[in-house]
């Protein structure tokens, strides 16, 4: 299947309480294959503890805002942006990786969160494995590869949008 017919059938949507389990399944199968290996035994067991379908829900309860990329009844990716400001969740399933809809769901996310709340700064932190993603996207890092509370390796980045210049009459 061609890249324009995969995202012609591509539908992005916010997450529903409902969609919490489908959100887990991706999200904790994809951390299994891509950001377990480059983490401790202990921070692995953290992880996948905070990305259950109850913990996803909860998330959905306090605010974040859960992006949905559906190809039919599949669900193949997700980004999940805190405090209008945050991005904590970006994933796309493996089978379904370099079609651009990690870009779609990135711009869904940002636009959605200008358009809530003006942000024209946001931040993330990165796994190893998707450090090269994010610079694609356009996010910097700022500062070394370090642990998290948690334990979990990452690298902080951030993405800085220029002001929309006035138009002059």
């Amino acid at each position: 299947m061609g890249q324009c017919m995969a995202n012609s059938a591509l539908r992005i949507r916010l997450g529903r309480p409902a969609d919490a389990r489908a959100v887990s399944v991706l999200v904790r199968r994809l951390t299994r294959r891509w950001i377990l290996p480059e983490q401790t035994h202990e921070a692995g067991v953290a992880l996948l503890s905070r990305q259950g379908a109850a913990a996803q829900r909860m998330r959905m309860a306090e605010g974040h805002r859960f992006h949905l990329a559906w190809l039919g009844d599949v669900l193949v990716g997700v980004a999940t942006m805190r405090d209008d400001g945050h991005l904590t969740q970006l994933f796309v399933g493996t089978r379904y990786q370099g079609r651009g809809i990690a870009r779609r769901l990135w711009r869904r996310a940002m636009a959605d969160a200008v358009r809530r709340a003006g942000t024209r700064r946001f931040t993330l932190n990165a796994s190893r494995c998707a450090l090269q993603a994010y610079r694609r996207l356009g996010f910097v890092a700022t500062g070394p590869e370090r642990l998290s509370p948690s334990g979990v390796l990452t690298t902080p980045m951030e993405l800085k949008r220029a002001r929309a210049r006035s138009q002059k009459a």
